[in-house]
């Protein structure tokens, strides 16, 4: 079975760092990703989704250091779900991301000059900078597999 969610966007806000008592740091933001479509009447429309995000531990220690609302990342985790009950004893349910990786994308790949000398360099593979295929399909979801 796999659980993965993969992810490009923008962060929504800052992230909000907690220190728990047990010594681990977690943080959380919401990140927006968007995809184009055409409308029935050809009219190019863009639809935005929000995302919950928490990283953990050391990403959640970088997170803080490094990134900000508007900050544009990549990232990798898999989808989870919770429940608690809120002041007025409703049963309340939310779903997130727990991110394992974040790479940072406002940045092209190399260049260091606005970069602060303890800034995590990225040794990961570039992302394709394929442009998107114009679908002709009428609202069927594509799935690349």
């Amino acid at each position: 079975m796999v659980n993965r969610v993969i992810l490009i966007g923008n962060l929504g806000r800052d992230p909000e760092v907690r220190r728990l008592e047990s010594g681990a740091v977690v943080a959380k933001f919401s990140m927006a990703t968007s995809d184009s479509y055409r409308d029935k009447e050809g009219k190019w429309q863009e639809q935005v989704e929000w995302h919950d995000i928490v990283v953990w531990r050391g990403l959640a220690e970088r997170a803080e250091k490094y990134l900000k609302k508007g900050s544009m990342i990549y990232l990798e985790g898999k989808l989870t779900h919770r429940s608690w009950q809120d002041a007025d004893g409703n049963q309340r349910r939310t779903t997130e991301v727990v991110a394992s990786y974040y790479r940072m994308l406002d940045k092209k790949q190399g260049d260091q000059a606005d970069r602060p000398s303890d800034a995590p360099a990225s040794h990961a593979a570039p992302l394709p900078t394929e442009a998107p295929q114009e679908s002709t399909d009428s609202g069927a979801d594509d799935l690349p597999f």
